[in-house]
């Protein structure tokens, strides 16, 4: 069998790696998780030897021990004793320093006293307070503190493969405690500004970070304070939220934020704050947020070929989209997670309706009969006219939902292997099922796939070939500019003037 040799240090330590060329991705994600002795909650780093951030993926190109990769543990799931050493360090204090100090100052004043004062009682505790207080906050590295936010090609290959449909209880909780232990802190300015814009990069954040985000967006559209929704209440609605989100490859719960985060950023790009009612815009948002609860992989298409439950209980109507809406308001009725719950009959009514009808949107059957919809009303659009913004909000929903084409390709292009492995999937339970396998989900007919996105990044490549030739030339102008002799440039322009001359005489 072929196999090809991977050179890589971790923590400065060298590794040697010897994988089959066909090696699945996520066996050589594991090789890289054990190397580096990861937990299942680490995130794992490979540099090249540039000291560019490149994908762990089974195009990895082989090398030798002179240029080795190097593989570090970002976003450990450290202990918080630890991340509360390293803030203090980064915050110009050293914990450790300062105990020593003090016990053996408490040791010099036992010598000479024999009973320890009550002033270093006091200092003792002072230095545990600081201690707990900065355990208590692990998570500030997250807020913008010390994370960068970098437009590099820093992306993961797709995840959730070989992890169960259904959400673990440790998983859950794990989440959980951590967004309970940020969601009272305040997000950075710079960051908020940029959760406004369609390069917002979603694979930097975790799905604890992710539900503060959702929180920000919340409350920066006044929605919290205009129908007096209770932050507790908010919280648990959004876990409620990531919970009912399956580890599926594309249809999961980073795929909601994004959705979430296009919708949010549009609203503030076209200014429909100022156009439409808050209950509109509470809506659209948590139409959004909503949208793909409780998505097992599987398009309606295989729903009624199938002969699913949900297709049976809808009639084959929609099956996805009805059990998506009824999900929603299933959290939507609990006490705890009703961020509607202080809204009168008529408001709620309302809200019901036109989250019903955006989720409902999704469904691409209807897309055209949408699309046909949209474009005659465009000529006469009046935001005073009901008919007119419910079918505005259909298509913010939809554009919102396919929005990764809109984004920097180093953010799409990770979307586009999720969401062929879902395919991927879907045509493999058909084949098993005996059904028949959905156009473009027959991974043994997508060959071309490969050689074309071989061509696309050869021509990549070639851009930036060009962008750089570009780039050194301009420098080397630049260059010969500033190390031209005084005066030259002077004759340069007399003799510019003497020919613009020639050419006036010649043209009388």
């Amino acid at each position: 069998m072929a196999t090809k040799i991977i050179y890589f240090t971790v923590n400065g330590r060298p590794e040697r790696a010897e994988l089959p060329l066909d090696c699945p991705a996520q066996d050589l994600k594991d090789l890289f998780r054990s190397a580096a002795e990861a937990r299942p909650h680490d995130i794992l780093k490979l540099y090249n030897p540039k000291g560019n951030l490149i994908n762990i993926s089974p195009r990895l190109e082989p090398n030798n021990p002179s240029s080795c990769y190097k593989l570090e543990v970002v976003a450990a799931d450290c202990t918080i004793e630890l991340l509360g050493v390293e803030l203090a360090v980064a915050l110009g204090f050293n914990l450790s320093t300062m105990e020593k100090r003090l016990q053996g100052l408490e040791k010099k004043i036992l010598a000479q006293v024999v009973e320890t004062p009550a002033v270093v009682y006091e200092m003792k505790k002072q230095v545990d307070l600081f201690r707990e207080k900065l355990e208590s906050v692990e998570h500030l590295s997250w807020l913008g503190l010390f994370k960068e936010l970098s437009d590099g090609p820093h992306k993961p290959s797709p995840f959730y493969h070989k992890r169960p449909l259904r959400k673990t209880c440790d998983e859950v909780k794990h989440v959980r405690d951590k967004f309970l232990q940020m969601s009272s802190l305040e997000v950075s300015e710079e960051v908020k500004q940029y959760l406004k814009t369609p390069s917002f990069d979603n694979w930097q954040w975790e799905d604890a970070e992710i539900m503060v985000l959702l929180q920000v967006m919340y409350t920066d559209l006044d929605l919290i304070a205009t129908f007096n929704i209770e932050p507790e209440v908010l919280q648990h609605f959004l876990f409620e939220v990531y919970r009912r989100y399956n580890n599926i490859p594309f249809h999961n719960f980073k795929h909601c934020f994004c959705v979430t985060q296009m919708m949010y950023g549009l609203i503030w790009m076209t200014d429909l704050k100022s156009k439409i009612d808050s209950i509109d815009l509470l809506t659209m948002l948590t139409s959004a947020v909503c949208h793909d609860l409780d998505h097992t992989g599987y398009n309606n298409a295989y729903q009624i070929n199938a002969r699913t439950e949900l297709a049976l209980r809808y009639n084959d109507i929609s099956p996805l989209e009805n059990h998506h809406s009824a999900v929603a308001f299933e959290i939507l009725e609990k006490r705890e997670s009703n961020i509607f719950r202080n809204l009168t009959i008529e408001q709620y009514k309302r809200i019901r309706e036109g989250i019903i009808k955006c989720i409902l949107a999704t469904d691409m059957t209807k897309h055209n009969e949408i699309l046909s919809k949209f474009k005659t009303i465009l000529p006469v659009f009046d935001f005073k006219n009901k008919d007119h913004k419910d079918v505005l909000m259909m298509i913010l929903i939809k554009v919102s939902d396919i929005s990764n084409e809109a984004r920097p390709i180093e953010v799409a292009e990770p979307w586009l292997d999720c969401l062929l492995q879902e395919f991927y999937n879907q045509g493999d339970m058909e084949k098993l099922e005996g059904l028949p396998v959905t156009p473009f989900m027959d991974r043994d007919k997508q060959h071309i796939v490969y050689p074309v996105r071989k061509a696309l990044d050869y021509y990549t490549e070639m851009e930036k070939a060009l962008e750089r030739d570009k780039q050194n030339r301009a420098q080397e102008k630049a260059t010969k500019s500033k190390e031209s002799p005084p005066g030259s440039q002077a004759a340069s322009d007399a003799q510019t003037a003497s020919v613009q001359e020639c050419s006036k005489t010649a043209a009388q």
